[in-house]
């Protein structure tokens, strides 16, 4: 049913525990800042039920964000919160990203009761990622160890690593700080060797193209915006599948904007990337999108056997 004026706006999340985490802030930020009133709707996706093989295999990003999407076209819910590190680059027609909120840490986080870093492991030592992005990059770094599926959610994979059936794993910082789980970290992995997922540690609203939308436009954080305009367009211009191991980070200082994106070969034997640093004038956002779409562009070329994989 639509919206009517006089209830609270729904808002559509995963059931996790970081997803809840994450609705709640939404949720907290437009009762504090504009005094909305909000309820949750848990919405189970394809990439919640589906655990036992990569994302890849089954259909890549959007599995987590289709159901989302359907509920809102559908006015089931009115505004759908996400990692933005899990929204495709095209958004259906009609639906928007109409807020993002300030960054959290986009690095990868190392996690080991056995090593101080990743290359601390013991040859043949077992880590695990859902990543393609993560396992080529392990690859290139350690390319003696074993690299098995790991799949679930933080609470899940952090079980299995005390359980013994890993010896290291690799979640995104974002989300351990979100969830007060920091102090498990074991070390960081430095953006200057180890790039991030395009878009790590963002939370993005997205609502239809209506009053919503305006209502939770003053929420958005005008860097992040810059930072993600970059990385997507970066994304959208290399067209590559679910397969192709894509990283990179874009850092806002004032008016510079400062960029590194690669793309890697699945087994991580060898990368190509492009950086960019520059003074941004006009519109901000606008420029960003730009420059991160030709460094996509001038890239392609380069990586056009892993982007058709």
């Amino acid at each position: 049913m639509p919206q009517s004026p006089s209830s609270s706006l729904r808002i559509g999340t995963r059931g996790s525990k970081l997803a809840r985490f994450q609705a709640e802030l939404v949720q907290r930020l437009l009762k504090e800042n504009a005094g909305i009133a909000c309820e949750l709707v848990i919405v189970k996706t394809s990439g919640d039920r589906i655990l036992d093989r990569p994302l890849a295999d089954a259909g890549g990003k959007g599995l987590f964000t289709k159901e989302l999407e359907e509920a809102l076209l559908r006015q089931e819910i009115d505004l759908a919160v996400h990692s933005m590190k899990d929204v495709p680059v095209q958004i259906p027609a009609g639906l928007k990203i109409a807020a993002l909120l300030p960054r959290e840490d986009a690095r990868d986080a190392f996690l080991s009761p056995k090593a101080k870093t990743l290359q601390d492991l013991s040859k043949g030592a077992v880590i695990g990622t859902s990543s393609v992005r993560r396992k080529a990059q392990v690859m290139r770094a350690r390319p003696d160890l074993e690299i098995r599926l790991l799949r679930g959610n933080v609470d899940t994979r952090l079980a299995k690593l005390d359980a013994g059936t890993f010896d290291a794993i690799l979640l995104a910082m974002a989300g351990l700080k979100r969830l007060g789980l920091a102090a498990r970290v074991t070390s960081i992995l430095p953006l200057v060797s180890w790039l991030p997922a395009l878009a790590q540690g963002a939370i993005g609203i997205e609502t239809r193209d209506d009053n919503v939308a305006k209502q939770v436009a003053p929420l958005n954080d005008e860097t992040t915006a810059i930072a993600l305009a970059c990385e997507r367009a970066f994304q959208a211009s290399l067209d590559g599948s679910c397969r192709t191991s894509i990283g990179g980070y874009a850092k806002v200082e004032k008016d510079r904007l400062m960029f590194e994106g690669e793309v890697l070969a699945p087994d991580g034997s060898a990368f190509a990337g492009e950086k960019i640093d520059v003074r941004l004038s006009g519109d901000f956002v606008v420029e960003a999108a730009r420059l991160g779409r030709e460094a996509g562009l001038t890239l392609k070329p380069r990586v056009a056997q892993w982007l058709a994989l």
